[in-house]
Order: structure tokens, then sequence, then C-alpha cells
């Protein structure tokens, strides 16, 4: 069974903007998938709008939940871990390829 991670690593954020300090614009993610000794990774990032006047939460207070709130829209999750789960697959079963022959046709 393999299991998925997703954090949020880092934000980026204006230092001063619209009379606010520390405005996120932009939240960098990553997801890590496990299934025993196989493991894929998938990171992404996306943009954050504030707009002046709107309700604003300091940095220092903001919370996990509320800024997947934000970015989980962004996120299409089933893909991504549809992804992983395609290369864990493969480390697990490798493709079988046929090379060309290493000798002849000036080797």
């Amino acid at each position: 069974m393999t299991i998925f991670n997703w954090q949020i690593v880092s934000m980026s954020a204006y230092a001063q903007i619209d009379g606010q300090s520390d405005v996120v614009f932009q939240v960098n993610w990553r997801c890590e998938s496990v299934e025993g000794r196989f493991a894929a990774v998938s990171t992404g990032s996306v943009p954050v709008t504030y707009t002046a006047g709107t309700p604003f939460t300091p940095y220092n207070q903001l919370t996990q939940e509320q800024v997947w709130g934000w970015i989980n829209p962004s996120i299409d999750r089933p893909e991504i871990e549809a992804n992983l789960q395609a290369m864990i697959d493969e480390q697990k079963n490798p493709p079988v390829v046929t090379p060309p022959l290493p000798w002849g046709q000036g080797a």
C-alpha cells in the first residue's frame, strides 16, 4: 500500500504590501509517496493573491489548515498521486527494452 505524505515546505511573502506585513504570495508544497523500499516525490508551488481590504491573518498566526485551504483548489491531488503511483510501479517493475546490438553498424 502506498502512503502519500503532503507537506507545505515554505511560503514566500512580501515584507510590506497594502499596509500589511509578511503577506504570503506563494506556497511551496511537496508530496512524497512511499511503498516499501520504493519512493517518489512531486513538488510544486501555488501563487496566492492578497486583496487589500479583505480579511488578513498575520503571518505568525497562519495555520497549516488555513494555508491548505488557500491552495487545495489549485492542486489536483488525485492526478499527482496517480503520477507518483506510476513512478513507484515503474520502479517495482521496470520496463523491458531491446537496445541495439553493441557490435556492427560502425560500433
